[in-house]
């Protein structure tokens, strides 16, 4: 990791290429080579490995390893301030929490990293940026719906991204970024444990055709 990273820069130019992260929940460190592998020739270029994955620190270590700069790679389900570090000396760039807890969001802003806690109402939102985040997490977005995001766009700044999470799939991915998503996070609708990597690249290309129509 240089010193030279912008977090604002590089999840903005990661969003530009690709606006979907792929969340491997319960991946382990044997296959996820194989699994980024397929996700990033599909065309994604940011991937989350939740902390509750079977050992997540050298799932991220090995991914940042083989892609570098290539690809934001990070970790999911941070829940405390202590983790953001060891994600950090894995190589990872990415912090993403399914809550609002400042400390986790100081200590990824302040390392240098990319911050994306997860949010539901504006009152989170903001304390979010607040604390630091470089961008949002509407978490679950299941439990929302695209009218919902689209009013919290009318006060939430436009220059800060968010991304649905929850609940995601081909079928309504186009409706959550009509609505005000810079894009989405991909859960077991992309990857679920024992897929094959051919199956995942399979699902990582639907999705990526999904946001290349008109």
């Amino acid at each position: 990791m240089t010193d030279r990273f912008d977090p604002h820069a590089a999840l903005a130019t990661a969003v530009a290429r690709c606006p979907l992260v792929a969340i491997l929940r319960g991946v382990r460190p044997d296959e996820v080579v194989n699994m980024a592998d397929a996700l990033i020739a599909a065309g994604f270029t940011m991937i989350e490995v939740p902390l509750n994955s079977p050992d997540p620190l050298a799932s991220v270590a090995l991914l940042a390893a083989r892609y570098g700069s290539d690809v934001l790679i990070g970790a999911g389900t941070v829940l405390a301030g202590r983790d953001v570090a060891d994600v950090r000396a894995a190589g990872g760039r990415l912090i993403v929490s399914p809550n609002v807890v400042p400390d986790v969001i100081r200590a990824a802003a302040a390392a240098g990293m990319i911050s994306l806690p997860g949010y539901f109402t504006p009152t989170e939102a903001f304390a979010a940026l607040d604390a630091g985040a470089h961008g949002l997490k509407l978490f679950p977005a299941e439990g929302a719906s695209p009218a919902y995001l689209k009013a919290q766009r009318a006060v939430i700044p436009a220059h800060v991204p968010i991304f649905a999470v929850g609940g995601v799939t081909e079928e309504n991915l186009g409706r959550w970024l009509a609505a005000g998503a810079d894009g989405a996070g991909l859960g077991s609708a992309l990857y679920t444990p024992g897929i094959g990597a051919q199956e995942l690249g399979e699902r990582a290309a639907n999705f990526v055709r999904c946001i290349a129509r008109p």
